[in-house]
């Protein structure tokens, strides 16, 4: 995730290079977790929301 040229996503969640398409899952976190990932892939999906309904 980031502005970089090797990122997929922006911090929008939008995949560079594909218009309307916007990834909101784990495999958008930068870097490894250790632990459970359940709670922080339920908050990527509510962030997303937010962005796609316009409320960021």
């Amino acid at each position: 995730m980031g502005v970089a040229a090797d990122a997929v996503v922006d911090p929008q969640l939008r995949v560079h290079g594909i218009d309307g398409l916007r990834v909101c899952d784990s495999s958008v976190m930068p870097s490894l977790v250790s632990s459970n990932t359940n709670a922080p892939s339920i908050m990527i999906g509510e962030k997303a929301s937010a962005l796609i309904q316009g409320d960021v």
